[in-house]
């Protein structure tokens, strides 16, 4: 086991160090300049499309799809995930995660954007993602099956071990519970709500979703108010950590730059391709109004609640505790400022954020899942699979468990990365087509038609 540590861990950083934080700043900055900023232009109409949607009728609305790639963003990477950055890179982590996200926003429209144009039907559902767009629009199978593994093994497999991994230590911490026992009861609950399907699926997520983001937000704005006074001083200690001379002289910097972007992306998602699986499914007028949808998600992950941890983090200076680091060290931070029932609230609070990712997860498994193959027979396998490392994850070693997600979490980013770079102009067409209606005074229904599409006669919804 150390050794497959040993070898992940050498890969990782070949990696993580060289070519991906190349990649996701150069394609999320190029993304920035050719839309004018789209993640921060539109943010009015985000929240308008979001907040429209939460009434829709049949199929898989604009909210609930929302909720479904909320669901696996709002988990592990926004308690723990912080947590490790701060106490692997120190504060400066978190400007890069913030960097991340911001450019990262346009990455998420752009793949979001895709997933909706190229979505395919399902029945009476849809369902999409990078494997069909590279599938359709680039004329690559082959990738589209490497990137089904990827995601399949990643969301399904590696994520939820590291999701029920966190829950089981949560609930250890709080309650001295015996892991194993907790991993039972996470195995069987996950059994009963993904063999249900993917309307059992939203309509969890859309439940639990809002409520535990509002729970953590409220708690860590108390926090913060309470120690109003240290807030400059903690944005000054962000600031100068991700920056100063001393980081860059001791070497500090560059690990606060490549802990950041790596907990950053593990925790929004942005350009990673897994916010499209969802994406693809809900019933919209307008691809670009999913897209704005996601894009929104990225906010409201990073910027947001990761933003809400790492004060409470910094504020306590739990951080400077040797060997304390994970969910451990986000419940030491707030029990301080709150009491011993801070421990039990975050507890709560991982339970119902990472179990939600578990959830969320899954559904993109099985998305690209059925993308490989319309037998039941390996969905089947699958969801059993899921089940097995939800188990695994609850009494698994911490460091293995995060270094194989970021490992996996890596090369299927690569993929991603490549294919939305390419099909980049087909978004920025449909970004146009959408301000041209809106000009127009018109609610933007969308033709594949009106832009020049490749492989036009492969989009199967967009008729009318």
């Amino acid at each position: 086991m150390k050794m497959l540590n040993t070898v992940v861990d050498f890969l990782n950083n070949i990696l993580w160090s060289y070519v991906l934080i190349i990649m996701l700043l150069f394609v999320g900055t190029y993304f920035t300049l050719k839309t004018k900023f789209v993640q921060i232009r539109y943010i009015k109409q985000m929240i308008t499309i979001l907040g429209e949607s939460v009434g829709h009728k049949g199929g898989v609305s604009s909210f609930k799809a929302f909720c479904i790639s909320t669901a696996s963003r709002v988990g592990t990477g926004n308690l723990a995930g912080v947590a490790i950055a701060i106490a692997s890179g120190g504060p400066g982590s978190i400007f890069w995660m913030w960097l991340i996200a911001l450019i990262g926003g346009a990455s998420s429209f752009v793949e979001s954007t895709l997933a909706q144009i190229y979505k395919v039907r399902d029945g009476e559902d849809f369902r999409g993602g990078p494997a069909y767009y590279m599938e359709k629009a680039l004329n690559k199978k082959w990738m589209g099956v490497a990137f089904s593994i990827l995601i399949s093994i990643t969301f399904g497999l590696i994520f939820n071990s590291v999701q029920s991994n966190t829950i089981s230590l949560a609930f250890h911490e709080a309650f001295k519970l015996d892991r194993t026992i907790v991993g039972v009861i996470l195995a069987v609950a996950t059994g009963i709500i993904i063999f249900g399907g993917v309307h059992r699926i939203a309509n969890f997520s859309a439940v639990v979703v809002p409520i535990m983001a509002t729970l953590y937000i409220m708690i860590s704005l108390f926090v913060v108010f309470k120690n109003i006074s240290m807030v400059p001083e903690i944005f000054r200690d962000i600031v100068e950590n991700a920056f100063g001379i001393r980081q860059a002289v001791g070497g500090g910097m560059g690990a606060a730059i490549m802990t950041g972007v790596k907990r950053g992306l593990f925790s929004n998602e942005a350009g990673m391709g897994s916010a499209p699986n969802a994406a693809a499914a809900a019933d919209t007028t307008h691809p670009v109004k999913q897209g704005f949808v996601q894009t929104l998600g990225v906010f409201t992950d990073t910027i947001i609640i990761c933003t809400c941890t790492a004060f409470m983090v910094l504020i306590s200076g739990a951080h400077q505790t040797d060997g304390l680091t994970g969910i451990q060290l986000t419940q030491n931070a707030l029990s301080s400022q709150v009491g011993h029932w801070g421990n039990i609230f975050i507890a709560v609070c991982i339970l119902l954020f990472a179990f939600s990712s578990i959830i969320g997860n899954y559904y993109y498994g099985e998305t690209n899942i059925e993308f490989l193959t319309t037998n039941k027979i390996w969905l089947n396998m699958y969801r059993v699979g899921v089940i097995g490392m939800v188990m695994f994850g609850s009494v698994g070693e911490l460091v293995l468990v995060w270094n194989m997600a970021d490992l996996f979490m890596g090369l299927m980013s690569v993929l991603n990365l490549i294919a939305i770079f390419l099909l980049g102009n087909v978004a920025f067409d449909a970004l146009k087509d959408y301000a041209r209606q809106k000009s127009e005074n018109l609610d933007p229904t969308f033709n594949k038609r009106d832009i020049d599409l490749p492989y036009q006669e492969r989009v199967e919804c967009w008729n009318s």
